[in-house]
């Protein structure tokens, strides 16, 4: 009975989590980058709150540190905002932080155009929703949908999260 014994169940579990720990870092710590860099070494609250948001997701001190320290060393950083409309005509906002946002722009599009969806332009999606204080996006109004949408959204969102330079997804589905 290959592969069944404990250690190759432990292994492939473990996988997972570091994989889903290190994706998690990695944004976090993209954050802080760009709130250091905007901060230009500056203690402002924006920078306080990235750097809160790491430590309660247990990202280790001396990862901070160098994120901080990275800011200035790194190429520039510029965010991104996308907007397609999804599986039953959800609203869906992408927020993108990259270096490149060419190559940013082709790998979402890439990823909508594998889920029967495409880019919309700019205003097409924001109508549907209001930016609150802290810089997120609220629906204004939501729609319902089927069984099927729903599976076929919770998929695109999941794509779309996967991807590195993405930071943010937000819908009006209910």
């Amino acid at each position: 009975m290959a592969g069944h014994n404990k250690w190759s169940q432990i292994r492939r579990q473990k996988e997972v989590t570091d994989a889903k720990k290190s994706k998690a870092f990695s944004k976090l710590t993209r954050m802080i980058g760009v709130q250091a860099r905007i901060s230009a070494g500056k203690d402002t609250v924006e920078l306080r709150a990235a750097v809160e948001k790491a430590k309660k997701a247990n990202v280790p001190k001396d990862i901070i540190e160098r994120a901080v320290k990275k800011a200035g060393e790194s190429a520039k950083m510029e965010t991104a905002t996308y907007e397609t409309y999804g599986p039953g005509g959800v609203g869906v906002i992408i927020e993108a932080l990259t270096d490149n946002k060419n190559r940013t722009t082709q790998e979402i599009k890439h990823i909508l155009s594998e889920n029967n969806s495409a880019l919309g332009s700019i205003g097409s999606v924001a109508w549907v929703f209001s930016i609150s204080p802290e810089k997120k996006w609220i629906p204004k109004n939501t729609t319902s949908l089927s069984g099927e949408d729903l599976k076929l959204l919770e998929k695109l969102v999941d794509e779309l999260e996967e991807n590195d330079d993405v930071q943010e997804v937000y819908t009006n589905a209910e």
